[in-house]
């Protein structure tokens, strides 16, 4: 099997597609490597995945679907795992240009890949920022996700209804799947865990939104890659219009002083607090329902939150590091 993973350059992107190479597959990986933040871990995740004969690389940018088609016109696959997209909530509100080009466009240009090459099964990449102002937990695939409050979140909607409609049109198999606060080595330095670090090991204050009220479903990457890979292995047939959604999380929400407590110990150092309001954009809590991803696909999340930040302290304090 051969299988294209866009967004091979990205955190979720390149540990699936060791994952895939590890038990045998062929990927082709797409990536534009834009400098959203340091296209230097991009590069670096890409050299992780080495000189395996089973991988080709490709850089274009998926938005381009005349470029993306050229790129990959004597390429032969038969499913796509598509985690390509426009990353981050507070930055959709000050680029909303970046939101509409690679994660409309973009994910536009990958449907219509998927129905022009018939492939087997497609895998999307959506984000528990559907949910929006929803106030019941846990979020359940079956709530309502009509009151987005960022346009990060308002484009992941979009992208699950773009889907659903070719699904129906084409009867083109897809899964999306919401990811809830996905962490760990080599992963994005625009997320929290990330930034309290760097300012932890410099000495500086770090800035605690809602005054700390806030608490997220966050999610270790190993238990997230075991979850897109179960995804991709069960494609959903007519029963379910050929479309099916997934929460992949921990089910543990965790307090966001609790992370940063966590981190604290781990990197060995104390942190100055500010405690400020809320963000534009931002949720108080999220926390995933993931009965039906226990049920179809298997998924039971294992690192606790504890463990989790334990490996990503040893990781950003260790010679890997170098961002």
């Amino acid at each position: 099997m051969t299988i294209l993973v866009t967004g091979a350059a990205g955190f979720i992107g390149s540990e699936t597609t060791r994952a895939l190479l590890a038990r045998g597959e062929t990927v082709i990986g797409v990536d534009n490597l834009n400098a959203y933040y340091n296209p230097a871990l991009k590069q670096a995740r890409l050299d992780r995945i080495g000189d395996d004969a089973k991988f080709q690389f490709l850089k274009v940018d998926i938005a381009n679907h005349q470029d993306l088609k050229a790129a990959l016109a004597g390429a032969r696959f038969s499913s796509i795992i598509h985690l390509a997209a426009q990353a981050g909530v507070r930055h959709s509100i000050t680029h909303p240009f970046d939101y509409g080009d690679s994660n409309l466009a973009g994910h536009l240009s990958i449907l219509e890949l998927a129905r022009q090459r018939d492939v087997e099964h497609l895998t999307y990449a959506s984000s528990s920022s559907v949910y929006g102002a929803n106030e019941k937990t846990p979020f359940s695939e079956t709530d309502p996700t009509d009151a987005p409050v960022s346009l990060y979140g308002a484009t992941k909607k979009a992208n699950e209804a773009m889907s659903a409609s070719y699904a129906r049109l084409y009867a083109l198999p897809q899964t999306g799947l919401r990811f809830f606060t996905v962490y760990g080595p080599w992963g994005r330095p625009d997320m929290a865990y990330w930034i309290f670090t760097d300012k932890i090991l410099a000495g500086a204050p770090i800035d605690i939104f809602n005054k700390g009220a806030m608490a997220r479903d966050f999610t270790y990457i190993d238990d997230i890659i075991e979850g897109v890979i179960a995804a991709h292995d069960r494609p959903p047939g007519a029963d379910h219009h050929f479309h099916r959604i997934y929460n992949l999380g921990n089910d543990r929400p965790e307090e966001l002083l609790t992370l940063v407590s966590l981190l604290e110990k781990e990197l060995g150092k104390t942190s100055e607090k500010v405690m400020k309001p809320m963000q534009q954009g931002d949720v108080e809590k999220t926390w995933a329902d993931i009965g039906r991803a226990r049920a179809e696909l298997g998924f039971s999340p294992s690192v606790s939150l504890a463990e989790g930040i334990q490996r990503f302290a040893r990781w950003r304090l260790g010679p890997d590091y170098r961002f």
